[in-house]
């Protein structure tokens, strides 16, 4: 019997999102409010965020590996109780954590070309 609830990446996709948003804050914040017209001197105090930022990224890549550690881990098809995840929906599964995956290193990697905007 085929079980569409077993183990999906969810938390770990949604806690890398959250902590890469956290590592980027600092650069790209400050851009997206320029560029929606906002601005003014309190911008910069989103700077404060920035000796977080390696912690923040830590955080991401450890969620992400989790992630992935549940995607393609031994136990990712089926549970221990003998329930298996439809071929189809684990293969739609992987493909939303690389999409995801894909966005989340674009945030993190922000800082580093932002430059190339200015």
């Amino acid at each position: 019997m085929l079980d569409k609830t077993a183990k999906s990446p969810l938390t770990a996709i949604l806690g890398a999102s959250l902590a890469a948003i956290g590592a980027s804050v600092c650069c790209v914040l400050p851009l997206v409010f320029v560029l929606a017209g906002i601005s003014g001197a309190w911008i910069a105090n989103l700077t404060a965020l920035e000796p977080w930022r390696p912690w923040f990224s830590l955080a991401t890549l450890a969620c992400l590996g989790w992630a992935f550690w549940t995607m393609y881990g031994p136990n990712s098809r089926c549970r221990s109780d003998g329930a298996c995840v439809d071929p189809r929906i684990l293969r739609r599964r992987r493909i939303w954590l690389w999409v995801a995956t894909v966005v989340i290193v674009l945030l993190l990697l922000f800082p580093y070309y932002v430059s190339w905007f200015l």
